[in-house]
């Protein structure tokens, strides 16, 4: 039986740190990351596909959205969808679930670490975020670009922090352009609504001031994402962005910037709508 285990996690992450990490901070581990409760999913709904085992781990969690856009894509068209990242995970699943409902079989590019949720790996593009990419990594990134499936990415590759009294994402990373480019696919910017806890920011905030590189508030991610029990989002989806009409005009980086402001500028819609329906 499948199921996730922080010891062992740990143990293969980084097998010298486990040795030396004491039994009562293993369980506290185990408490933020509700290893129990994520079992509980991997037990029940791990026999269904990725995109069912999606839904059904939405709906065990009460959690619910409401997208504008995907009707507007051309489904025959191959896409690379780049979204801001406020939730560090809850959003790659409801994004998966609103793409697959449109055009099926689709791929997310991910945290190498979220590999060890076997029901989801056969949609994962595992990236490792804390070192050197392995050549199964590379291969995978690859063929999924060269593939014909869309394809969802969070180019900040953290989930967003505030900085400035404002919740928005980290610097956006540029691969996502290189392989668009390279693979003429379009570039379809998407915008989550959503901010997590106060304490989230501020043990971030509290580790840059200190000093301290080690990304610690990614711990409590899971601990985030059970927080948000019964809540309901809004995700908006632009316009399909050519990327033949930018490659040869525009650098990476200017192309990046446009993907990230047009991602922002999509706030103002959600904003429009929540004040519509007040």
């Amino acid at each position: 039986m499948m199921e996730v285990d922080v010891a062992k996690v740990l143990e293969s992450k980084n097998p010298k740190l486990a040795r030396r990490v004491p039994k009562f901070l293993i369980e506290y581990l185990r408490r933020i990351i509700h290893e129990e409760e994520l079992n509980y999913v991997l037990r029940n709904y791990s026999a269904l596909s990725p995109e069912e085992f999606i839904r059904a781990t939405l709906s065990y969690m009460g959690i619910s959205y409401r997208a504008v856009g995907m009707e507007r894509l051309d489904p025959t068209r191959r896409y690379v969808f780049a979204s801001n990242h406020p939730f560090g995970g809850l959003d790659g699943l409801m994004l998966a679930d609103e793409v697959s409902r449109y055009m099926g079989d689709v791929r997310v590019v991910v945290n190498d670490i979220l590999m060890y949720l076997e029901p989801l790996k056969p949609i994962f593009v595992p990236v490792n975020k804390h070192g050197r990419q392995n050549d199964a990594n590379v291969r995978a990134f690859n063929e999924a670009f060269e593939s014909d499936l869309p394809i969802i990415t969070f180019p900040a590759g953290l989930c967003s922090r505030r900085i400035g009294g404002e919740v928005v994402d980290l610097p956006w990373k540029r691969n996502f352009v290189k392989k668009a480019i390279a693979t003429n696919r379009d570039i379809v910017p998407v915008h989550f609504d959503g901010v997590l806890s106060d304490f989230f920011y501020r043990l971030s905030n509290i580790r840059k001031f200190f000093g301290i590189k080690a990304n610690i508030e990614m711990l409590y991610l899971a601990d985030e994402m059970f927080r948000q029990r019964g809540s309901q989002f809004d995700i908006l989806i632009g316009e399909p962005i050519q990327i033949d009409l930018l490659k040869d005009r525009f650098s990476m980086d200017e192309i990046v910037e446009t993907v990230r402001k047009k991602s922002y500028e999509l706030k103002k819609c959600i904003n429009k709508r929540i004040d519509k329906h007040r």
